[in-house]
């Protein structure tokens, strides 16, 4: 079937209302949309997110020659988790998300070399390592390069798509409702319609990407965004105007791996990080909570209430102390702070594939978590489906069945560090690599 008419008024409740057990429910009686109408001789794919992977997934399509059309939520920018803050008028500039990248494909390699063509990135050169509870600090070897971007990484989301001419992007705007109908996809926010396309990709994750599955006719691919696991980060952002001590006889460091303290995974320097020696600055830290922190202290991430927010701001504070080895209530009080929970931050599992498609009914998912939990692996999966799906279109969509791609592949637990992963960061001891921050986009 093509679908039926697509509805045009508002729904009679919003789907935030939804639980998970509902969800789930719709999510596997739903009957499968199959379009059997010829495919456009000029396709138009609506891409459902604007991190890294659907950022890719846009570019690469354009260099295929298909033209698509990005919708993003983001109020300030791209980029989803690469994410900065700036607060002014100081201005205090933070990193609240994706911290930097290291690179092991040729493929991400061959793009990250454009990027430093052009100026949007740069190596990281600042020390960072492994900080013990109790102010022990191990700095990781200099060997593998790290990556950041020159003004925070927002502006690394917000280049990637500045020379296209292929490419819409629609921001903010939260699609919630996909329908097919004589053989294309409607999309819609709220009962208002935002364009027909010949092929859809969902890009993002969580309980906003299941509900949007939930009734959609695409069960294979909702089972498989079901499937997925999803830890929970607590980043606190906050400055303060003297540098933070470090340990006595510890190299000063711009970002640390916080082991032994429970509220606290990672602390990075966003002053020394991208502003360098502009000493006169004041001094922006942005602190993760570790995945167990974050579960214990779980609470609807649209609107934290305020007493949790201040036990959480409290909480990885006093971690901060417990990793540089002060005593308790020494640590100078940040004359800015801010704390902000990523509900869904860090797959828990994977399929170990590059990205999963429906030939049958036009749609795909691309994201990090497909292959692991780095900006790296989001930009893969972004090529990656962005090329199946031209070459889906060069083929006329005679032959589906040829292109059906991870449909029922199991997923694996994903092993590693609690808060990511990087690949060729180990610590000075010569101990395995270390799998380090980057939340999935």
């Amino acid at each position: 079937m093509d679908g039926r008419k697509p509805t045009s008024k508002k729904t009679r409740k919003s789907s935030y209302g939804t639980s998970r057990r509902s969800v789930l429910k719709k999510t596997f009686i739903q009957e499968q949309v199959t379009f059997t109408s010829q495919l456009s001789s000029d396709p138009h794919v609506g891409i459902i997110g604007g991190g890294m992977a659907g950022l890719l997934c846009a570019l690469s399509l354009e260099k295929r020659g298909v033209k698509s059309t990005v919708f993003d939520t983001g109020i300030h920018g791209l980029g989803g988790r690469m994410g900065t803050r700036v607060i002014d008028p100081q201005p205090l500039i933070f990193d609240h998300a994706a911290q930097f990248f290291t690179v092991s494909d040729p493929r991400f390699s061959e793009l990250v070399d454009d990027w430093l063509d052009k100026g949007l990135v740069r190596q990281w050169q600042g020390i960072i390592g492994e900080l013990e509870v109790g102010g022990q600090f191990l700095p990781f070897p200099s060997s593998t390069p790290r990556y950041i971007s020159v003004n925070g990484m927002r502006s690394l989301a917000d280049s990637i798509l500045s020379q296209t001419c292929m490419v819409d992007v629609v921001r903010p705007c939260w699609i919630s409702k996909l329908e097919p109908f004589n053989g294309t996809w409607h999309l819609s926010e709220n009962g208002k319609p935002c364009g027909q396309f010949d092929i859809i990709v969902i890009a993002h994750n969580g309980k906003c990407a299941n509900r949007l599955l939930a009734s959609s006719g695409l069960p294979l691919i909702a089972r498989q965004m079901k499937t997925l696991g999803l830890s929970s980060i607590w980043a606190l952002l906050a400055a303060f105007e003297d540098p933070l001590p470090i340990p006595t006889g510890a190299t000063p460091f711009e970002g640390a791996f916080v082991k032994g303290v429970d509220s606290l995974s990672w602390m990075g320097n966003n002053s020394a990080k991208l502003l360098g020696s502009k000493t006169n600055s004041p001094h922006c830290w942005t602190f993760f909570s570790t995945a167990a922190y974050g579960k214990r202290n779980k609470v609807p991430q649209e609107n934290i209430p305020t007493a949790t927010a201040e036990k959480v701001k409290t909480g990885m504070l006093e971690g901060v102390e417990a990793a540089l080895g002060l005593p308790k209530d020494s640590l100078q009080r940040p004359f800015y702070s801010r704390v902000q929970l990523w509900g869904a931050a860090l797959p828990t599992n994977t399929p170990g594939i590059p990205c999963i498609f429906d030939p049958q009914g036009r749609a795909g998912i691309c994201g990090d978590w497909l292959l692991g939990s780095n900006l790296e692996s989001a930009a893969l999966s972004g090529m990656a489906l962005a090329n199946h799906i031209a070459d889906y279109l060069r083929s006329g969509g005679d032959r589906p069945e040829e292109f059906a791609l991870g449909l029922n592949k199991e997923f694996q637990t994903l092993e590693g560090h609690d808060i990511g992963q990087f690949s060729g960061l180990e610590s000075s001891t010569g101990a395995s690599p270390v799998q380090a921050y980057q939340l999935s986009t």
